[in-house]
């Protein structure tokens, strides 16, 4: 099969433990690492499908190389590869197909909890009951509308849209699953004063500095497990 591009966009915005998920999931994987200065693929031809990281940069930026993505995004979509986001990733897919991307009312950071939608589509995708609550990772200040024709699978308190599908083949995921331990404390140490301020600001969506580095290595191992299951779903349409 194919390789999966992953495209990485910060240093912190590392894959982590997708990396992993996809060697258990026997996923063959190639980064591209555009913080380095690797090339945005003038077309997804040579890959299985793409995956799409974080980043502290926000779509309305309008940076020259988030107009090659969405182009990537839509040569992939036009082959039938499927497309899946992580954080700006998953606000350049929704973007890409046409939706909205704007300031969320909060900053999300630190561990906060989801909600999977009580539908079908939903519990197919998470392998996991509607209605249910899971914490996960965040560290975000924007969020994507739904694309028109997509279906929302995830949603919260603080951030109605968390994750979505499109065409039962994309999937947009405005949290972190990828997050490791070391991460965690990587951005903590490169970014703890942002969240730092939010606490400070009564920002009910920031967790502490103590919270989010608490228990990291059983949280992380929980979010790891939903982040299988989801690919695991996610591969079916991998070209072969």
């Amino acid at each position: 099969m194919k390789p999966v591009a992953i495209l990485q966009h910060t240093e912190i915005g590392a894959p982590g433990a997708l990396l992993d998920v996809f060697d258990r999931l026997d996923i063959p994987w190639q980064r591209i690492a555009i913080v380095n200065g690797d090339p945005i693929p003038q077309n997804a031809e040579p890959y299985a499908g793409l995956v799409l990281m974080g980043g502290y940069m926000g779509v309305n930026d309008r940076l020259p190389w988030m107009l090659q993505e969405m182009a990537l995004i839509h040569d992939a979509d036009a082959r039938g590869l499927p497309v899946a986001g992580h954080c700006l990733g998953s606000q350049l897919l929704a973007h890409a197909f046409g939706a909205e991307i704007r300031r969320n009312p909060v900053k999300e950071i630190g561990w906060q909890r989801i909600r999977v939608e009580p539908d079908a589509t939903a519990e197919a995708w998470f392998g996991l009951p509607g209605g249910s609550e899971h914490e996960v990772f965040q560290w975000h200040g924007d969020t994507f509308d739904i694309p028109p024709g997509a279906v929302r699978i995830a949603g919260s308190a603080h951030c109605a849209n968390q994750a979505y599908v499109i065409g039962g083949r994309h999937l947009g995921m405005q949290f972190h699953l990828e997050m490791t331990p070391d991460l965690i404390a990587r951005s903590l140490a490169r970014n703890g004063h942002e969240l730092d301020r939010e606490v400070a600001q009564g920002n009910p969506a920031a967790g502490s500095r103590a919270d989010t580095a608490a228990d990291s290595e059983r949280r992380t191992a929980a979010m790891h497990d939903m982040m299988t299951r989801l690919y695991r779903r996610w591969s079916q349409a991998l070209a072969r």
